[in-house]
């Protein structure tokens, strides 16, 4: 799994901010590692020298194989929580998406009756 880090002019992309983005990406998404080939990391800051709210917004996008790209955005007050929240979102997005895949190929999550109840 790729992980590209890019942030706006407002933020330093230093080594240590893009070993801590790596990390947070591969803690939230490693168990998809099979699945995802690609994720790209925006960072920004909204406001730029101005701290008013949450005003620093972290993108994420991940390639599913055969899949459409999968994306989040989450907004918080600090770098560091935006990144842990689109995190999680796109954790749970990638596993709701691959748990549908498993559900077309045919499972299903409840027994069905046959009147089509349970």
């Amino acid at each position: 799994m790729q992980i590209q880090i890019n942030t706006d002019a407002t933020l330093e992309n230093s080594e240590a901010l893009g070993a801590y983005l790596r990390k947070v990406v591969a803690d939230a998404l490693g168990h998809f590692a099979a699945h995802v080939t690609r994720v790209e990391v925006h960072v920004a800051d909204e406001n730029g020298a101005k701290t008013v709210g949450a005003d620093k917004r972290c993108v994420m996008e991940a390639r599913l194989e055969g899949r459409p790209p999968a994306a989040v955005i989450h907004q918080a007050a600090t770098v560091h929580d935006a990144v842990h929240g689109a995190a999680d979102k796109l954790a749970r997005l990638i596993g709701h998406t691959l748990g549908r895949l498993q559900d077309e190929r045919g499972r299903r999550s409840a027994p069905v009756g046959p009147d089509g109840g349970p």
